[in-house]
């Protein structure tokens, strides 16, 4: 083998190294001390983070807010504080409330430091139970996955260069396996399969009622919210939900 060559075997060899330390990253730590790890289940909060993220989090904490008269909706689909927090002792309830000195929309408020900080803590928590992939090696993971196609194309120049570039069938055979292995390992969600697990079963136990008369529970409201999200918001809370900008606009045709 020419000089060409061994630049694109050692592409290949390389990408493939950086594909399977993301897939080490990526793998999902045995169930520990958290949420859902000695039998209880997650709490809302949790149960929403595991489905939908940092904004699900805290827009489960805004309606428990809400229930207890804490938070209201403000001007032009903005939270807005109303009162004290009320008797809660929940990390991310009360992070949440802190942020609301002023009235925010739900992106800023995700983003201010006291309700992050919040719900980083309840992420970390929910990492140690095995429940999501930790924060720091899925951003790490993801960028060895992002370097892939870059070493490749780095090989593929420097065989062009020596002009022993492979051709598209040798290129093919030794490429697209790296490719589509780093493009799998890219869809893998923070949640791992036993908080995919957990979250279906709860669907199953509790599907979403078609009339929200159906509930008094404001707990159980909050466990809808929780594993639905917007069609539960919608349903249990139209008004709060769609003044104060809790629904994704997107989805709902911008209204």
């Amino acid at each position: 083998m020419g000089t060409g060559t061994w630049w694109w075997v050692a592409a290949v060899v390389a990408a493939w190294t950086e594909v399977l330390a993301a897939g080490v990253l990526l793998r999902a730590r045995r169930p520990g001390l958290g949420p859902g790890a000695g039998g209880a289940p997650p709490g809302p909060e949790a149960l929403a983070l595991l489905r939908g993220g940092r904004r699900a989090a805290v827009t489960v904490a805004l309606v428990a807010l809400h229930q207890r008269g804490a938070v209201a909706a403000g001007r032009k689909h903005t939270i807005r504080a109303n009162g004290g927090p009320g008797r809660t002792r929940d990390p991310v309830q009360l992070g949440v409330h802190r942020s609301l000195r002023n009235a925010l929309d739900l992106r800023a408020l995700a983003l201010r430091p006291e309700a992050r900080r919040a719900v980083d803590a309840l992420r970390a928590e929910l990492g140690r139970a095995g429940l999501l992939r930790p924060p720091a090696r899925h951003r790490s993971a993801r960028l060895l996955l992002a370097a892939a196609p870059a070493t490749l194309a780095a090989g593929l120049l420097a065989a062009a260069a020596a002009g022993e570039a492979p051709g598209l069938l040798p290129g093919l055979a030794l490429g697209a396996p790296v490719l589509l292995a780093a493009l799998a390992l890219l869809r893998l969600p923070p949640a791992t399969r036993t908080a995919r697990r957990l979250l279906a079963e709860l669907r199953e136990r509790h599907p979403l009622p078609e009339h929200r008369h159906e509930v008094t529970d404001g707990r159980l409201v909050l466990l809808y919210v929780a594993l639905y999200g917007d069609p539960a918001l919608a349903l249990f809370l139209p008004r709060f939900s769609r003044d104060g900008g809790l629904l994704d606009r997107r989805a709902s045709g911008g209204r």
